[in-house]
């Protein structure tokens, strides 16, 4: 049985990786508010409502979708035979979920870049943190893995 500080020790790159990602999103804010003025492309708005709805679409879809891919992957962790350990397992499913669910948070950046309101990048990037929020690193996940490892 592997104790709880070996398994806190474990996520500590897991927990880095949503921290770093977190960092990304305050990021597109300072970005846009410090030069995005300077650097904003002013899209018409019929073209900028097309693209935003486009991007909530997206973003609808995006959410079940990793969910479900991170379900898979969880599975795959237990039931995949190899040599791969099984923090490297749950890094790799961690990773590709909050990358898949970062995009949304990209996306207001993006919005704001083509000359959207503020407001786009804040649902955005809300929606980014609720992502991140659901999709973090969860002890009971990695011991769950770890157990089918040792069947």
């Amino acid at each position: 049985m592997i104790s709880q500080k070996q398994i806190k020790a474990d996520l500590t790159i897991h927990w880095v990786i949503v921290v770093m990602m977190l960092i990304m999103l305050i990021a597109y804010h300072v970005i846009c508010y410090t030069v995005g003025d300077d650097i904003r492309i002013n899209l018409p708005e019929e073209q900028r409502i097309f693209i935003r709805s486009i991007l909530y679409v997206i973003t609808i879809i995006l959410f079940p979708l990793t969910n479900l891919l991170r379900h898979i992957l969880l599975r795959l962790n237990q039931t995949m035979p190899g040599d791969t350990s099984a923090k490297n397992r749950y890094l790799m499913t961690t990773v590709v979920t909050l990358v898949s669910i970062e995009t949304v948070g990209m996306f207001g950046f993006i919005m704001f870049m083509l000359g959207d309101e503020i407001n786009s990048l804040y649902i955005f990037s809300l929606l980014g943190v609720l992502g991140l929020f659901l999709h973090r690193p969860r002890e009971q996940e990695y011991r769950g893995i770890i157990e089918a490892l040792k069947k």
